[in-house]
């Protein structure tokens, strides 16, 4: 019997990702400057220990602030970890709205400025810019200031850009959450061409039909804190009982539930 060894495209391992908040200009110089430390700590991530093998889909899901932005985000690349690892095999593409373009930039000159930033040359950019357009249904607003797009606009170009690329992992951080219905089909429909070529997707999404429909695994992150991880059909329902109690609690009954998931957080930080 041949035993198929499934290779890892995601390692993470204790990652935390710790902010400074300051309550004004001059205690960010201060901190700067001065040993003393200034300014509040606040961790968006805690010790996440996570794996995805090449060709997983995997959603990720939380509560406003929960961190599921923060770690896409360092996934793709775009934000460091304060600690642990990660260990990514792969060119890593970020589906987000506007992210990584140019506001003053056309929409034309964004495509060329990212795939130059990707290592395409002027002649693979030539090749591939008609497409990325056509995919993008710009029209005649690619030759157009990005500032003026509207956040589908933002979308459509990340979007297209991203998948023309042909990366082996895609980040899709709430990209189809926005713009028209139409658009947002035949973005799952590339997603599922790549789905069947075996690449692997993270996908941040509130829209649980969504998570449903195209996710494998789902990684359930709560005030910056693994939950729970695991198959769709486990924790998708878990998480759904938990918005029906958590959707009913009063503004001081959520606060309660987030002071005592904080506490769990530092008690955490203590122990590490």
């Amino acid at each position: 019997m041949v035993v198929k060894i499934m290779e890892k495209a995601i390692v993470i391992n204790k990652l935390s990702k710790r902010y400074k908040l300051y309550t004004s200009t001059k205690e960010r110089i201060l901190d700067l400057i001065t040993p003393k430390s200034y300014g509040e700590d606040f961790y968006a991530l805690t010790n996440v220990n996570f794996e995805a093998l090449k060709g997983d889909v995997i959603g990720f899901i939380g509560i406003n602030g929960s961190g599921k932005s923060t770690l896409s985000n360092i996934i793709a690349g775009i934000v460091p970890e304060t600690s642990g690892t990660i260990e990514i095999n792969g060119q890593v593409a970020l589906i987000a709205v506007s992210s990584g373009l140019n506001n003053d930039l056309t929409g034309r000159d964004n495509i060329e400025l990212k795939l130059l930033m990707l290592g395409f040359n002027k002649e693979q950019i030539k090749a591939l810019e008609p497409n990325i357009i056509d995919f993008s249904e710009l029209g005649k607003f690619i030759d157009q200031p990005v500032k003026s797009y509207s956040s589908g606009m933002k979308s459509r170009l990340g979007f297209a850009i991203s998948v023309n690329v042909d990366p082996d992992i895609l980040v899709i951080d709430e990209a189809l959450s926005v713009g028209d219905k139409a658009f947002a089909e035949k973005s799952f429909e590339k997603m599922k061409e790549f789905k069947e070529q075996g690449k692997t997707m993270i996908f941040v999404s509130h829209s649980i039909s969504q998570m449903k429909k195209f996710c494998e695994k789902i990684l359930w992150l709560e005030f910056g804190m693994v939950r729970d991880f695991g198959p769709t059909e486990e924790v998708i329902p878990k998480y759904e009982n938990f918005l029906k109690k958590y959707k009913k609690m009063s503004k001081e009954e959520k606060e309660e539930y987030k002071e005592n998931a904080l506490g769990l957080q530092q008690r955490t930080l203590n122990v590490k």
